[in-house]
């Protein structure tokens, strides 16, 4: 199953407070990796699935380069209304081509 099609599994308030979790405890293990891998099964997730969370967070914070979550969302919209686009100039060309048609095969008025 793609991830567009499972939905968001895990509530909101559960992503932020594994998220701050993570953030709060770090400093307590080696690495963040190791504190992902300590808390993931906590709050019944895999350490990947947290990571991804986790990354996210950084993104958006600006503490990470990357797409943040509201630039995403904004260029989702914009691909969207391409995509739209697209379809009502297609739709637009095909009956311009039928009524330019139409005409051409209209008798002549005397």
């Amino acid at each position: 199953m793609t991830k567009s099609k499972m939905g968001n599994r895990y509530a909101p308030e559960v992503r932020v407070r594994a998220i701050r979790m993570v953030f709060e405890h770090q400093g307590s293990y080696e690495t963040q990796a190791a504190a992902i891998a300590a808390i993931a099964p906590k709050i019944g997730c895999i350490p990947q699935t947290l990571r991804g969370w986790v990354m996210q967070a950084e993104k958006d914070s600006g503490m990470r380069d990357g797409v943040t979550t509201e630039e995403r969302d904004r260029i989702k919209a914009l691909e969207r209304e391409n995509r739209e686009l697209r379809q009502a100039n297609e739709i637009l060309r095909k009956a311009s081509a039928y009524f330019a048609q139409a005409e051409l095969d209209r008798p002549l008025k005397r």
